[in-house]
């Protein structure tokens, strides 16, 4: 056994990480499983990328009594990061160099104010040489050299204690801000820092070439020491507590202990690399990097296994590709490798990802058990991910290629933006992936081009949705007449069920008002009619498709916006963005393929829903209607009366039991007569249904259900139906119903939510969980009533699940009520104890017939009117001045005895001096005058003010 084989045998992935774990839990820390790399519950963030992510609320010391970090003072684990996105973002530098990945694993421990600098620095130099075995001349170290203007001295200390364990002199190295002080953020707890470095070379000082970007001199450690706090205006303050946060890049230590000079040449990847070489037959990896990368595989091998290990653990997390934020990245990532296992590795796309996706679900099951828990999903979306852009990959590069020959003969060798726009717009190739393949020819893009091309198709495409032309465009009776008379082939649109692209040949153009044989102007709605489609024209109920047509030898591209059928010719209405269309062109047909995959979601949903409905409320119950879009599903019912919670909570039972086996879905084209023989068939009254005709089951093959004769079992969703369908239930996802409602006497509606809209809908339902929960926190009475005003409008507009929005009023009543008789009892105290400064004066004051005082507490005009009232009513032969409030709000009034009034003290005059001081309106009349004011500052010198006033009054007669 080589020396080499020996060290990965020893310090194989799955010790390093245990002899991690094993030395912080001996030193009495606390282990705390790493947390989802979907930060669902931080905005902020588009990835969980560090290992301090989930301890913020402990920094910002806002940690609920509930939770698993109370009391906690130290702690370790192994976070999942991913670096892909927004202000921390390696994707680009993947499979270039040696050390950086888009995911990896971040080895941490954390004090939360138990031990400070000396413990932290003792524990990581003795687990990195006493128990790694680390030499002690390929250490460097770094600390913070000060900063000037943030008036902050060097961390001379920190220097000093790595003296004091061992590390050498030279091998300890001043660092500016940028490398050596940790922040948060723009606000937040930070502080200085201090870095380990590993030198892989050894035998020499690399001290000046640590921090250089040297691939043989890296970062492996960071040891964060947070003693500060930003504040809003930019001073630090010294925290009460200080923290510990530290993180170590599993993936290089690991290959500092296996003696490697890449992350790649670790056991980590080996596995993968080989499951990518016994998928695609491709080479073996040779480790190779740049020029010296013979046909650029070895950096295809890194690129594929990092962005798969990317991949499976994000879509583990909850992650979804989708076209916004972290879903987005997600597509990007995904489609990058694509691109790299098509064109370096030759293989056919389709299925390649979830291939090699059990590899590294192997690896990481023992420590992040979640990737393991529901494989089959991550099989699923990537598959769908992996179709959805092969159908357009292929064409999407030849047309680059043509757009790349017109750069190669520019002078400036620049891609035109209005071309690398047309290529994510049409294609889906994100930006960053067409800059990969220019860079491939030394080609440049036109970024500005680019984002002006961009912001027009924006701006035209809400033009559109505003006018919606597509949507009114229609043939009427005389066009369809036209067609019918000039013997016009009628659509055949058999290729809806299908994924393919497919050609088509134009047979007929339409303008709005009359068939032309040619169009050409640009941002212009038309229709097209063609010999065969692939897109699903409205009908039973499902949206059409939308897509593209396309003619790449005229740089055609027209956007299909809607899809209707007139007596069997399908028009394909939308926008001609460029180039131009004649009758008699063979042209590409492609659907949008996510939206549809949505669409067929819905669509399988919607029975399975009418299946749960009559399993709950009973056979009688009759489909009145449907509509199935990518966004939601509706159905319609007869039922008398209103679905109880108890019976919507059952129906989402069933639904999501259906969806959770896995059934697959089963197709068939039947006689009608035989359709109608199936057990609990179900159709629509009054629909007319073709013969053959099409019957949809879920969980049971149709010749099964042929084949039963038992009229009384209910034994699966079973309906006949021309719409398409997802080929199993796990790609429905989850099913939540989000709203149920009358339209018509005896007829009901319910509506509901799948797949992402569901995951959207049980993060909203949590993050107004989260904003009752932030609400119940609150200490003053009043804010908190405010707070929960704003949250009960809020919440009934929230698209949440009908039980999770029950729930949460359920919740939200329950507060409100609390905090109305608590804000009762408050009130009730605050009157007493006003009542009790006015009763005290006068009885401590018997001659006085007059009082003007500013009560010092939140200010309520009702105690004030309950006093003055108080004297009003029963007549009292005292004056009195109340100015109420704090720094947020004022109040004031007066009650002018009849005396008073006589002897020439107004009313009218004190309330306007008060007004006047206070910046406040107010007014009465008679003995009772009240208003309020926004500054309280000049409460005194209103009080002075007003006994002057009341002074001169009682002494002018």
């Amino acid at each position: 056994m080589s020396s080499q084989t020996e060290l990965q045998h020893k310090w194989s992935a799955a010790n390093v990480r245990e002899t991690f774990f094993n030395y912080f839990k001996s030193l009495d820390h606390r282990y705390v499983a790493s947390s989802s790399v979907i930060p669902f519950d931080d905005r902020s963030l588009l990835f969980t990328n560090a290992g301090m992510n989930q301890y913020k609320p402990i920094f910002l010391g806002n940690v609920d009594p509930h939770s698993k970090f109370y009391s906690l003072k130290s702690a370790y684990n192994s976070q999942k990061c991913i670096r892909a996105g927004g202000k921390h973002n390696d994707l680009e530098d993947v499979g270039k160099d040696s050390y950086h990945h888009t995911f990896f694993e971040m080895l941490g421990n954390w004090s939360f104010g138990d031990y400070f600098k000396k413990e932290a620095i003792a524990y990581s130099w003795t687990l990195l040489t006493k128990v790694y075995m680390i030499p002690v001349d390929r250490l460097y170290v770094t600390y913070f050299e000060g900063d000037p203007k943030l008036n902050l001295e060097p961390d001379l200390e920190t220097r000093d204690l790595w003296l004091s364990v061992g590390v050498l002199e030279s091998h300890i190295i001043p660092g500016a801000t940028k490398d050596n002080f940790w922040e948060m953020g723009e606000q937040g707890p930070c502080g200085p820092c201090s870095e380990i470095h590993y030198d892989r070379i050894g035998g020499r000082n690399a001290a000046h070439l640590v921090n250089k970007d040297d691939p043989d001199v890296l970062e492996v450690w960071n040891l964060v020491f947070m003693q500060f706090n930003r504040e809003s205006n930019g001073k630090l303050m010294a925290l009460p507590s200080k923290h510990i946060d530290t993180g170590m890049g599993f993936e290089r230590l690991v290959s500092i202990l296996q003696n490697v000079r890449s992350n790649y040449d670790t056991d980590i990847f080996k596995p993968i690399f080989e499951k990518i070489r016994e998928i695609t037959k491709v080479r073996e990896y040779n480790g190779k990097f740049g020029p010296n990368d013979e046909n650029g595989i070895d950096t295809a091998y890194r690129v594929i296994a990092d962005h798969a290990r990317t991949l499976v653990v994000a879509l583990a997390d909850g992650g979804i590709p989708n076209n916004e934020g972290a879903g987005y990245v997600l597509r990007r990532i995904q489609r990058r490798g694509i691109r790299y296992v098509h064109k370096y590795m030759n293989y056919p796309i389709e299925t390649f990802f979830s291939q090699l996706a059990p590899t590294i679900i192997e690896q990481f099951k023992d420590v992040f058990p979640e990737v393991a828990k529901n494989p089959e999903h991550i099989y699923a979306i990537l598959n769908e991910e992996e179709k959805a852009f092969a159908k357009t990959l292929d064409r999407g590069e030849k047309l680059f290629t043509q757009y790349a020959l017109k750069a190669q003969e520019s002078s400036d060798r620049m891609l035109n933006g209005t071309d690398v726009w047309r290529l994510y717009d049409t294609f889906g190739f994100p930006l960053d992936l067409t800059q990969l393949m220019a860079s491939e020819l030394q080609l440049n893009i036109d970024r500005t081009g680019f984002e002006k091309a961009k912001l027009q198709s924006y701006e035209a495409s809400k033009r559109r949705k505003d006018n919606k032309e597509a949507d009114q465009m229609k043939l009427n009776i005389h066009d369809i007449s036209k067609l019918n008379d000039e013997n016009i082939l009628k659509t055949d649109d058999s290729f809806k069920y299908g994924s393919s692209d497919i050609s088509g040949n134009i047979l007929r153009l339409f303008n709005g008002t009359s068939f032309v044989d040619k169009i050409e102007k640009a941002d212009t709605v038309y229709g097209v009619i063609l010999d065969k489609t692939c897109f699903y024209a409205e009908q039973g109920g499902q949206i059409y498709d939308t897509g593209s047509i396309t003619l790449d030898n005229k740089n055609t591209s027209f956007t299909v916006q809607n899809v209707q059928v007139y007596n069997g010719y399908v028009l394909h209405s939308g926008i001609l963005n460029e180039g131009s269309l004649e009758v008699g062109d063979k042209v590409t047909l492609s659907y949008n393929e996510l939206r549809r995959n949505a669409i067929k979601a819905n669509h399988t949903a919607t029975h399975v829903l009418n299946y749960a409905l009559r399993s709950v409320l009973g056979n009688e119950v009759e489909q009145r209607g449907s509509l199935v879009s990518a966004e939601k599903l509706r159905f319609d019912f007869s039922n008398r009366k209103a679905l109880s919670l108890d019976n919507i909570m059952k129906i989402e039972e069933i639904c999501n039991g259906i969806i959770q086996r896995e059934d697959d879905v089963y197709f068939k084209n039947i006689s009608l007569e035989k359709a109608k023989q199936i057990n609990s068939i179900r159709t629509v009254p009054g629909e007319d249904y073709p013969d053959p005709v099409r019957v949809v089951s879920v969980g049971q093959a149709i010749e099964t259900l042929t084949s039963d004769s038992d009229g009384l079992t209910l034994p699966n969703p079973v309906e006949l139906c021309g719409g398409t369908h997802v080929s199993n239930t796990l790609f429905i996802g989850k099913l939540i119903l989000t709203e149920e409602t009358s339209i018509a006497k005896g007829i009901r509606r319910i509506s509901a939510v799948t797949g992402e809209a569901a995951v959207t809908a049980e993060r909203s339902a949590i993050e107004f969980r989260d904003t009752l929960e932030y609400i119940s926190k609150i200490k003053s009475f009043t804010e908190k009533q405010q707070k929960l005003k704003e949250a009960g409008v809020l919440v009934n507009k929230l698209e949440i699940g009908i039980v999770s929005k029950h729930k949460l009023k359920d919740q939200w009543e329950l507060m409100n009520k609390e905090v109305k008789h608590a804000l009762k009892l408050e009130a009730k105290k605050h009157y007493e104890e006003a009542k009790s400064i006015v009763e005290d004066y006068f009885k401590n004051n018997e001659s006085a017939t007059y009082l003007v005082t500013h009560i010092a507490m939140q200010a309520s005009m009702k105690i004030v009117s309950e006093l003055l009232n108080l004297f009003n009513n029963r007549k009292v032969d005292r004056s009195l001045f109340i100015i109420m409030g704090d720094a947020e709000k004022v109040v004031y009034g007066c009650y002018i005895s009849e005396s008073a009034k006589t002897k020439g003290v107004s009313g009218e005059i004190l309330i306007n001096k008060c007004n006047d001081l206070l910046k406040g309106k107010g007014g009465g009349r008679g003995n009772l005058y009240q208003g309020q004011g926004n500054t309280i500052g000049q409460a005194q010198k209103a009080v002075s003010s007003l006994n002057e006033i009341f002074q001169e009054g009682l002494m002018s007669k």
